[in-house]
Parts: C-alpha cells; structure tokens; sequence
C-alpha cells in the first residue's frame, strides 16, 4: 500500500525545495522587520539625544549627587551626620533640576519675542540676578536690605540662615567654622533656586504639610506677606512671627516657593556668611547670577550698638568699664579681632578680583550709605544689574528724614545725617582704643581713622572718615 502510495523522486526534490525556499523567506522577513524596529529605535534615541545636547553639561554636574559632596570637604565635621542625609540632598536637587527643565522652554520663548519686538530691557535666560547682601550684626544691614524688599519685581528674604544657626550645633574650632560655611553656603545655594523646602528641615516645630508659624521674621519680606502668600487668616492659631500690615494664616511653604519663580529677581540679606571663598561654587553656577555685596560699617560702631542690642553678651566689656581694670580679657579681644579678619580678609579677596567673582563683587561702607542713601541705592541697583523703581525711591525719601524717636534698635526708619556717628559721643576713649588696637587693619582697609585721644573722638569737626570713591569690582 506504502509503496502505491510513493511519489516519484522528482516530486519529492521539488518539495524539498519548496520547504526549504519558505525557511529562507520567513527568515528574510524576519530580518526585514527586525531592521524596520532598530531603524525607529535608533530615531528615537537621535531625537532624546539632541534634547539632551540642549541641556548645559554644567547643570547636569551641578545636580548631580556626590555621596561625598560635604564629607570630602570637611571629614572632621561630625555634627553633618545630622542634616537629615545632607538636607535630603537627592530629593531637593532633582527638584531642582526637574524645576529648570521646565523652565527652559518659557525662557527660549521669550529671548525669541525680545529679538522680534527688540524691548528697551530685553530679557534672556540669564537676565535673573541673584542678589547676597553679606554684613554682619549691627551694620545697618536691615535698612540696606529693605532697599531690594520694597522692589516689587524682587523676592527677598530676611535672615534665612537664622534657622540653620538655631538647628546645627558646631563645637568650637576653625574645622567647625569652615563646616558650619559648607553648610550656610549649600542652604543658601538651594534658597536662590526658590527651593524652600529646604528650610522645613532647620524650623522648629517642623511644618507639616509645608505650613508654618515659625518662620523667622515673616513680615521683614514683602514677599511672604503678599497674596497668595498671604492666606487668609486663621483665628488661634499663633503665627510667631508675623506679617505688619497685615493679617495672614500660617506660611505656606509651597505658595512661596511659587512666588519665588514669578518673582523676577531673588535677594537675600545675611549676617551668618563671614568667609567669601566658600561662595565660589555659587558664583560658577551656571544656573545663578551672583551678585554679592559686602556691607561693612565703622568697627568702633559696630561694638557701641551690640552692646546696647545683646546687652547680656557684654557684661564682661561693661564689667570692665565700670571696674575701671587695665586689661580687658584676653579671649574677648581676641574674639573681637577675629570677627574684624575675617570681614577684611573676604574684602581683600573681593577687592584682588579673581575670575570667579570678577563683576560680582561691590564693598558699601554704611557710613556712605547713611549720608547719601539715594545715591547708594542707585549704585547697587546699577551694580546688580536691575532698574531702580520709584517705588524704592520713595520709599528711601520717606525712611531716611525719620523723626529721632523712630529710630530703635531694630527700626528700618534712620535719620541717616544724624545717626551714623551717633556712638562717637557715647563711647569711652578706653574702649575706642581696644577696638582700634585689634581692628586697626580692617579699619584701614575701609577708610575709618583712629582717635587719638577722647577729645578727637568726641570733636565733631574732626571726621573719622576718609572720603573714599565706590568700591565696585568691575
């Protein structure tokens, strides 16, 4: 039957054959179509690869997370172990990163609409300032910082570091000192980035959901006493720091981290950053417009309000006096000298213009400002490269003609022609002197003259200071 049933031997080759063209087939087919699929994946990668070449190698470092990024730099700086994993360092830079992304395309598109319609002040990705006002205590720094917090296309923040110094605890010694910089210098790195968030981890209580009554000086900021800011108010519940002029609930994190973005420009003023060189990182940040501007004051000047201000903290000095002892001691002079380095050192590094700070770098003596206020804040304002508005001018006119009573320890209103030499008449010579004696450099550096004895001190024809054009580092 089997044998019936047999195909001749052509037959049999032709199929073969035919079975053995059909593998072939289906195999081209295959290769076709897997040809087809990387021929569109490789398009694909070519279209995110160019998006990608859009984005500054740079800001790609910059958001990058180095594990090491504060230990390397400070290895003996135990009290960063507490930063909650360096601030929630990943968390907070990919935010960041995300935030820039997303603002890079409404850049493009308006640096294009400033090309065809060519505006007197056309503005470009790198049109946004980032302004520092770097003093310390009792240097007249609230009054020269309201200068940018009555700018209304400027978010300003008043003393934001002030958390950080409540929450971090450093020991004593130059490595805690250069650690507790690091730390300063990375908050306020975030904080200029309208990275608010990054302040939840220093406030005591925590916010929760991103609200907060504890802010420090709410209300010395415009901006977090605008609406939306400004939400409406909450009855009981105690806002510790609250707004002037107006009533608002407690401070919601996320609406001022909004309004930071709208904002135009950032500054903020700061008493807690001594050292200059630590502030390289920002100057070089592809993703901020530096501007720093130093504002020193008389030294002599400078102790007199302290110790009226933070009375408890000198009652050795006053002790002193009133003992009527030789010497003073030893550690409070030399920590007395030391504040005042620390302010000449970083002015001499900002005065030498290296290239990283070379036109982001301005020296403001108070005294300057206290005399001429309006001409001060029109060199600042020229210097950071923002258009004075007649807002702050007014505003100037107003707060520097104040009535004597007005001016308190803590006031923003100066009758500026009467107020910064006011401490000459009340200050001892004796202490004149020990100031004198351990900031005789700084002093120097900035035009300030020595008292030669208590009748020059007090003599107000004799003027201790010499006249001195506007140290802007061009």
């Amino acid at each position: 039957m089997e044998k019936g049933l047999a195909l001749p031997q052509d037959c049999r080759d032709f199929l073969h054959s035919l079975r053995m063209r059909s593998k072939y087939a289906l195999f081209l087919a295959f290769v076709v179509v897997v040809f087809v699929f990387i021929e569109k994946e490789n398009k694909i990668i070519s279209r995110v690869s160019d998006k990608l070449k859009q984005i500054p190698q740079s800001l790609v470092d910059a958001n990058s997370t180095d594990p090491a990024l504060v230990l390397a730099e400070n290895a003996s700086l135990l009290s960063l172990s507490e930063l909650d994993s360096a601030f929630t360092q990943l968390q907070s830079r990919l935010r960041n990163f995300s935030l820039q992304l997303g603002l890079q395309p409404a850049q493009e598109t308006k640096g294009q609409v400033g090309e065809e319609e060519e505006p007197a002040h056309p503005a470009e990705p790198s049109a946004r300032r980032h302004v520092l006002l770097m003093a310390t205590t009792r240097t007249g720094s609230s009054f020269v910082g309201e200068f940018f917090n009555q700018q209304g296309n400027i978010f300003y923040l008043f003393e934001p570091l002030w958390h950080i110094e409540r929450t971090v605890s450093f020991e004593p010694g130059g490595a805690s000192a250069a650690g507790s910089a690091l730390v300063y210098r990375d908050v306020l790195q975030q904080l200029f980035l309208c990275d608010l968030y990054v302040l939840e981890h220093f406030i005591s209580p925590l916010p929760e959901d991103h609200l907060t009554q504890f802010m420090f000086r709410r209300g010395s900021s415009r901006s977090l006493c605008e609406d939306p800011v400004c939400t409406p108010f909450v009855k009981k519940v105690f806002e510790k720091y609250h707004c002037k002029n107006r009533r608002c609930g407690p401070l919601n994190v996320t609406l001022a981290a909004e309004a930071c973005r709208r904002k135009e420009h950032m500054a903020l003023k700061a008493v807690r950053i001594r050292q200059l060189e630590f502030l390289q990182p920002l100057a070089e940040d592809p993703r901020l417009d530096l501007r720093v501007i130093q504002l020193v004051r008389d030294p002599r000047a400078v102790l007199a309000s302290r110790m009226v201000a933070f009375a408890g903290k000198y009652e050795t000095w006053k002790k002193w006096l009133a003992e009527g002892q030789d010497r003073l001691r030893e550690e409070e002079v030399q920590r007395l000298r030391g504040n005042c380095e620390s302010i000449r050192l970083s002015a001499e590094l900002g005065l030498r213009q290296p290239a990283w700070l070379r036109g982001r770098y301005m020296l403001v003596r108070y005294e300057d400002v206290a005399r001429k206020p309006l001409e001060k804040a029109r060199e600042m304002y020229r210097f950071a490269g923002i258009p004075l508005t007649p807002q702050v001018e007014d505003w100037i006119q107003k707060n520097t003609q104040a009535s004597r009573d007005s001016s308190g320890i803590y006031s923003t209103q100066k009758n500026s022609s009467e107020q910064f030499e006011k401490w000459r008449f009340s200050m001892p010579f004796k202490l004149a002197q020990v100031v004198q004696a351990a900031c005789g450099p700084a002093m120097r550096l900035f035009g300030y003259r020595l008292a030669q004895d208590a009748a020059s001190l007090t003599n107000r024809s004799v003027s201790l200071l010499e006249e001195r054009g506007t140290f802007w580092v061009t």
